[in-house]
């Protein structure tokens, strides 16, 4: 459909891309080198510039990506849209919720040389042990991932590290659902595989989330939405702060409209966003 470079070409324009960071001795047992032995991927994360020029980035490789401006992410068949708010009332973060538990992917610039994930990885460990998580790092196909079981869920970080950026999934399944060999973790890794980040040129300082931009349909829904719950509130009904808010897409596809999974299959998030350092459990919408 639209090509990639080849590999000896890109390892030439990207020296020791695969190469493995410094790590901190104070995680050494969390950062044996197994952990970061990364398998021949067949896919992505593709970078929008090594693609075909002119090629429609909407069109996956198994179905319809949804363009969110920095990303553009399949859309499992049945699945259904959440949207994390911020105060202003922007979009903040696009939850894909599955039958089998939700996906978020999101995007982060990162500096040219490798490791980031690495390190990123360190921090996630660290604050959930701190929320008295039980953690665990294990190999994936792109190296190490954060598994972590959680009063409310179990959740597992996939990072993947790029040119000048960093994708990371989370993914949260009920309890003995997100295992290595779950439905729902191949369903993460099936739509990384096949993610398109767009990085762009800016400056961004490394970890900065790129932006999220919805499709115009999708943009409208969220602003009826909102201006819907500015009037209750100014009418003086009591109200509840709502960070997410479920969308359907603009185009269902062929094979059927979508359905909305059991609610327990989709755990309850933070209302408020911290930065990177801050606690892992009040970053999992990033």
């Amino acid at each position: 459909m639209f090509g990639r470079r080849k590999k000896a070409e890109a390892e030439a324009d990207r020296p020791e891309f695969f190469e493995d960071a410094e790590a901190d001795d104070a995680d050494a047992a969390d950062y044996e080198d197994d952990y970061d032995a990364v398998t021949e991927v067949d896919g992505g994360p593709y970078d929008a510039d090594d693609l075909e020029s002119g090629a429609d980035l909407t069109v996956g490789e198994v179905g319809t990506r949804l363009d969110l401006g920095s990303v553009l992410v399949p859309m499992p068949q049945g699945a259904q849209l959440q949207v994390e708010m911020a105060p202003d009332g922007s979009p903040q973060a696009v939850h894909l919720v599955t039958q089998h538990g939700r996906i978020t992917v999101a995007a982060y610039a990162a500096p040219k040389s490798p490791g980031q994930w690495r390190e990123v990885a360190g921090d996630l460990a660290e604050s959930l042990r701190n929320d008295n998580a039980t953690v665990s790092v294990e190999s994936g196909p792109w190296g190490r991932e954060v598994f972590a079981v959680t009063p409310n869920a179990d959740l597992r970080f996939i990072g993947v590290d790029g040119y000048r950026w960093m994708v990371r999934c989370v993914v949260a399944g009920p309890s003995g659902g997100n295992t290595a060999d779950s439905e729902l973790v191949a369903s993460a890794r099936a739509i990384l595989r096949d993610t398109v980040v767009k990085r762009g040129n800016e400056p961004n300082p490394v970890r900065t989330p790129l932006p999220v931009v919805l499709p115009e349909a999708l943009a409208q829904q969220l602003a009826a939405a909102h201006q819907q719950q500015l009037a209750q509130q100014q009418g003086g009904a009591p109200q509840q702060p709502a960070p997410q808010q479920p969308l359907q897409q603009p185009e269902p596809g062929p094979q059927g409209e979508q359905q909305q999974p059991p609610q327990e299959q989709a755990p309850a998030q933070p209302q408020q966003r911290r930065g990177e350092s801050g606690s892992a459990m009040q970053q999992l919408g990033r």
